[in-house]
């Protein structure tokens, strides 16, 4: 593994601050920092840009993101063992690396940044599609962040750039489709992590467009698709019966028969399902 900067590989630093990765925090640590380093290249050109980063751990991608050029890097952790290691970077980085020890979901990053602003992480499994779900569908947009490039389990990451009619068409899909241009960057091997989790892993990288693709409220899009995919195997008449008392006419008023099931339906009708479930 050739190094990308000078400090020691992070086997060594995991071994010194003793970072074994705990479950409990959805820890998988990537420890190849050429493969760190491709996932920095992956967000695009950083030079000019602030970088939010949750769950950096040892500090892996912070250094693939510094080193780089990311203009300044604002790292997230919640384990306090990891900060010895990311005060460490950040010594070799003169000014371009804050560390803040905080539960991502509370921490407000715009107090922090100065835009233009990316996001990049290997996102903890159990908190790493809620903070999506959250940048997607802020109440106004475009949104603080020019792109994401996150990584997720492949079947989450499958989720997110599928098509109507696959198996994993979902609310993932078509919250991010609707104002994201979206695809899957990167594959990457369990045995790439510490601990080797038991499935494989993908970077995805979301741009935000200007507008969303079609008119809708945000919280009623995902109040919609959740009520629709939750129980994806019924016919939408029966799904989102609970959304208002005459909804087979508001499916129909959006251009949906129904007896159809939530995977046959293209983000154009759910916006327009949207707009008609909230009357406008």
């Amino acid at each position: 593994m050739s190094a990308i900067d000078s400090l020691p590989p992070l086997r060594e630093v995991i071994a010194t601050h003793d970072l074994r990765a705990k479950k409990s925090l959805g820890q998988n640590f990537l420890l190849d920092l050429n493969l760190t380093a491709k996932i920095a290249r992956a967000a695009g050109d950083l030079s000019e840009c602030d970088v939010l980063e949750i769950g950096p751990g040892p500090g892996g991608l912070t250094r693939g993101l510094l080193a780089s050029g990311a203009r300044r890097v604002l790292a997230v952790e919640k384990d306090a063992r990891c900060l010895p290691a990311l005060a460490e970077i950040a010594e070799a980085y003169p000014g371009r690396l804050q560390v803040i020890e905080g539960d991502a979901l509370k921490v407000d990053p715009l107090a922090h940044l100065t835009p233009p602003i990316r996001v990049a992480a290997n996102l903890p499994y159990n908190v790493g599609t809620e903070l999506l779900v959250r940048w997607l569908t802020p109440t106004e947009w475009p949104p603080y962040w020019q792109s994401l490039t996150l990584m997720f389990q492949k079947e989450v990451a499958q989720r997110i750039v599928a098509q109507p009619g696959s198996k994993a068409y979902g609310r993932l899909a078509v919250l991010a489709q609707w104002r994201c241009e979206t695809r899957i960057a990167m594959e990457l091997p369990p045995e790439a992590f510490t601990p080797p989790p038991k499935i494989r892993s993908a970077v995805v990288h979301l741009t935000a467009l200007p507008a969303p693709k079609f008119d809708a409220d945000a919280d009623v899009l995902q109040k919609v698709t959740a009520a629709a995919f939750n129980q994806r195997r019924k016919m939408l008449r029966a799904s989102l019966k609970g959304l208002a008392p005459d909804i087979e006419d508001r499916l129909l008023a959006a251009g949906i028969e129904p007896t159809e099931r939530a995977e046959q339906v293209d983000l154009e009708r759910f916006c327009a399902l949207a707009r008609a479930v909230a009357g406008t």
